[in-house]
């Protein structure tokens, strides 16, 4: 099964919001088995836009975590439940690619 990063970013100096804490951890433990975290490079992209949106050239990576997806859309739909697109972090989904050799 094809693997994927969600790799979430936001501004530096953010604070999370009240409770976020707690509701990541409701959404990380939802997707149970279909988190693994082998190191990949990166193929084919998309982007969930936080709520308030930052400026896009100063977020950063916040963190990562890889999951198991039949395809980018089923990735893209994981991603969707990440309490923090509601308090301004950004999600990218990228399907991992395995290293030759």
């Amino acid at each position: 099964m094809p693997r994927y990063v969600l790799a979430f970013r936001g501004q530096p100096d953010r604070q999370p919001a009240r409770d976020e804490d707690a509701a990541w951890g409701t959404w990380l433990g939802g997707l149970g088995v279909k988190i693994v975290d082998p190191g990949n490079r990166v193929g084919q992209v998309e982007r969930l836009n936080a709520e308030p949106a930052g400026s896009a050239a100063t977020e950063v990576l916040t963190g990562y975590v890889v999951v198991d997806a039949t395809d980018i859309n089923a990735a893209t739909t994981l991603a969707r439940g990440c309490p923090g697109l509601k308090s301004g972090v950004s999600v990218e989904v990228a399907e991992t690619v395995p290293m030759a050799g």
